[in-house]
């Protein structure tokens, strides 16, 4: 049970971010493209149904995330979020009533497989419930400056494949972070109940990160083709996740001959999700 509860639950939250991605894509593709960062954008999103139902849809998705970072490894629990293309795909096929060619399934269970054989390799273990705070100046530190010269360098750019790769990795990095600081607030909130969870700085560093990715994923959608910016996101954020967990959880993964299988688990997700992204180029 230590490994199958947080599965489950990060495969709902999963599914739940697929729906939110399919939804937000429609309403994004609706309101005027902007050439820079514009808070407006939100604005507009608002009066559009279908992005409300995305945002309701990314909360489902928090819950199950939380309760997934609460039972189990961020190192295990944000991988599992590389479904979300594949089920993205499946639901918008699913909307739009058409049928995915044999092609794409074959990508899907590359994904899937993937994913299987490189988490069951690393076998990702550890559970800390407290990070120093010198560990977490030097993660967000680092995040920050990393999140801050992909967005400038995105929105510098024509839109187009390298504004969309830069802002999708952008927001690659502060989905890892979110999720990093989130899992800390859970603990607390375990510990000490609602009102330490309130009165932590993590719960409102997690708010702000996750507020961040959420604008730069919208700009990330409107600033060019998938292919650029879901690979970005999708292998950017179980990258930076898994560097998280070792770095601030001291989460531990296999090595010496386990690196193997690891490493031909990884580069069937990658094939798979660049099969996936350019398929989502024709997704409605």
């Amino acid at each position: 049970m230590g490994v199958v509860l947080p599965v489950l639950f990060a495969l709902f939250a999963a599914l739940s971010n697929a729906l939110a991605t399919v939804l937000q894509r429609r309403a994004a593709l609706t309101v005027p493209q902007s050439d820079g960062f514009r808070f407006g954008l939100v604005i507009d999103l608002l009066r559009r149904p279908l992005w409300i139902g995305g945002i309701l849809a990314v909360i489902a998705a928090g819950v199950g995330q939380a309760a997934a970072l609460a039972t189990g490894a961020l190192a295990l629990v944000q991988p599992l979020f590389v479904l979300e293309l594949p089920l993205a795909l499946l639901i918008a096929s699913l909307v739009a009533r058409q049928r995915l060619p044999g092609a794409l399934w074959l990508a899907v269970a590359g994904v899937v497989a993937g994913l299987g054989i490189a988490l069951v390799a690393a076998s990702p273990a550890g559970n800390r419930t407290d990070v120093p705070p010198e560990r977490w100046v030097v993660a967000l530190v680092a995040c920050a400056v990393v999140v801050a010269v992909l967005a400038v360098a995105g929105l510098r750019r024509p839109p187009g494949r390298a504004r969309a790769g830069c802002l999708g990795a952008a927001t690659a990095v502060c989905y890892a972070l979110t999720a990093a600081l989130m899992k800390s607030a859970v603990h607390v909130l375990d510990d000490g109940g609602i009102g330490a969870f309130l009165t932590t700085w993590e719960t409102y560093a997690f708010g702000v990160s996750g507020i961040c990715a959420l604008l730069l994923l919208e700009h990330a959608m409107q600033g060019g083709p998938l292919v650029a910016s879901q690979p970005a996101l999708t292998l950017g954020d179980a990258s930076v996740s898994v560097a998280l967990g070792v770095v601030l959880y001291e989460e531990h993964l296999r090595s010496d001959w386990w690196l193997l299988p690891q490493l031909l688990g990884i580069a069937l997700i990658c094939a798979g999700v660049l099969s996936l992204a350019r398929a989502g180029e024709d997704a409605p």
